[in-house]
């Protein structure tokens, strides 16, 4: 097998002797490249971002930010990713480089102060620049935008104050912080900067395929990184290796590796599996390959499931989506992971794969116990069905300390049929408030067959405050999880009558 080796600024570098466990972060900074920064080695602060090529969804390849700080530099065997270094143009011997146009924008702006985050922001602003469908607009579109657009995060919808008026998405920076400047001359910078040309050599590359995924067999004292060709390899493998971590986006295994010196003597992605990579509509249900990362799902799905649409905004920072999946967010079992409740309430169902075939799981009876699951060891979650049709009334509350790149403290998903006024079915999911996300079966059956009325929410959501067993933590006190509960169907109520009755 060939040595595993990955194409940093246009160099192929070799990975060894870094550890398996050794991240992308540590991987660039160990070789010079120190414009990759630690700050919270948790995902939070965008100091570490990079660029890797990734399958484009409107050209064959998109600039795609990540974390360096939590991917494994094995998971790049084989790819290609471009650092702040790497934007500017290298200029004729004894001159300096010419700067990337958004690295000159936030120079001539005031977006640097001390610098230490500025080759993060510099790397999420330029997959923000390259975004294919990032397209200018007119000022007459700037001034009528009266308030934020409500579409998608990621759309080029019109310029309002997340949206700039050159289609700049702010949201692109929503996982990267800045302790000195402050973020309106690094917005300055954003809103300001135009778009690639003819003679760009990064938006030049968006137009040729990125590297096929390899497949990797990286040793190292003991511990070995793994990446089978195909499912069924990787299905064998587990069933060989028991004991394995498997990871795809490794945005949670990752912060194991750096805050909790967790190790693993064996290691297997399946992110780059294409027997989880597929999104497929049929007629009756929607299926989501379980290793497709949540800016992919967003961005093929269009709005197309409503309630998804409202949940991605919401989910932890484009630069956490850019890697994040549905298969790692139900694989972990958290209690607060954000996709659970949506998914619960839209009756979606895990499709589990192992050596003896698969089987459907609705995911109601997929979650155990705290962290705990039915899936079995040497399964894998292969997709994520969600049946069709589809409730026309849905919503998606997060309570958290921060409207953005926060952990909830409570969150609820409404997926309701209303017709004639009386509510016909009703789905509600619940995370932060019991050891594992949850049905609100009480309250559906307090709904279901009842007018749309004040009186029937106004029980309801007495019967919603008593369900599940919240807890006092530092996010947020039991009282407190139960009155938001309550708070979020009357929020519910209050923003669809109108709705259901025109």
């Amino acid at each position: 097998m060939v040595a595993a080796r990955i194409t940093v600024n246009g160099k192929e570098v070799p990975l060894s002797p870094s550890a398996p466990h050794t991240t992308v972060l540590d991987f660039l900074r160990e070789r010079g490249l120190t414009g990759t920064k630690e700050g919270c080695a948790e995902g939070e602060c965008g100091a570490c971002s990079v660029l890797v090529a990734r399958p484009g969804v409107d050209k064959p390849t998109d600039w795609v930010a990540v974390n360096a700080c939590l991917l494994p530099a094995a998971a790049l065997d084989g790819q290609e990713i471009v650092t702040s270094e790497g934007l500017a143009t290298a200029g004729e011997p004894g001159t300096p480089p010419t700067l990337h146009p958004v690295q000159e924008e936030m120079a001539v702006r005031g977006g640097s102060q001390c610098g230490y985050c500025t080759p993060g922001f510099i790397c999420s602003m330029a997959a923000e620049y390259y975004r294919p469908d990032r397209c200018a607009h007119s000022h007459a579109d700037a001034d009528s935008a009266a308030e934020p657009a409500a579409e998608p995060a990621g759309s080029a919808g019109s310029a309002d104050s997340e949206h700039g008026p050159n289609g700049f998405d702010l949201h692109a920076l929503s996982g990267n912080l800045c302790r000195c400047t402050g973020y309106r001359p690094i917005r300055d910078a954003a809103f300001a900067v135009g778009t690639p040309t003819e003679d760009d050599l990064l938006a030049q590359r968006r137009e040729q395929a990125p590297p096929a995924p390899v497949a990797t067999a990286y040793t190292h004292d003991g511990s070995a990184f793994l990446r089978p060709g195909t499912l069924s390899e990787a299905l064998e493998l587990l069933r060989e290796r028991p004991d394995a971590v498997v990871v795809a986006g490794s945005t949670d295994w990752g912060v194991e590796v750096n805050i909790r010196s967790r190790r693993a003597d064996c290691v297997v992605a399946v992110d780059r599996l294409p027997e989880l990579r597929a999104l497929r509509v049929a007629s009756d249900h929607i299926e989501i390959g379980a290793a497709l990362t949540l800016t992919e799902i967003e961005r093929r799905l269009d709005g197309g499931v409503p309630l998804l649409a409202e949940l991605f905004p919401q989910f932890a920072s484009r630069l956490i989506r850019n890697s994040a999946t549905l298969g790692g967010n139900l694989g972990t079992g958290s209690p607060i992971g954000d996709s659970p409740p949506v998914l619960l309430a839209l009756e979606a169902s895990v499709v589990l794969a192992d050596t003896d075939g698969e089987r459907e799981v609705p995911l109601s009876d997929y979650f155990t116990g705290y962290r705990q699951s039915v899936r079995r060891r040497g399964e894998l979650i292969r997709a994520v069905r969600i049946p069709l049709p589809l409730s026309p009334v849905t919503a998606f509350h997060k309570i958290a300390k921060r409207r953005f790149d926060d952990i909830s403290s409570v969150a609820v998903a409404y997926a309701l049929d209303i017709e004639d006024g009386i509510v016909r079915t009703a789905r509600i999911g619940l995370g932060g408030v019991a050891a594992t996300p949850i049905r609100a079966l009480a309250t559906e059956a307090a709904l279901e067959g009842r007018p749309w009325s004040a009186e029937t929410v106004e029980a309801a959501a007495l019967v919603l405050r008593a369900q599940g067993t919240p807890m006092d933590d530092h996010r947020a006190s039991a009282e407190y999880r139960s009155a938001m509960l309550g708070q979020s169907l009357l929020k519910l109520y209050a923003r669809t009558t109108e709705a259901v009755s025109s």
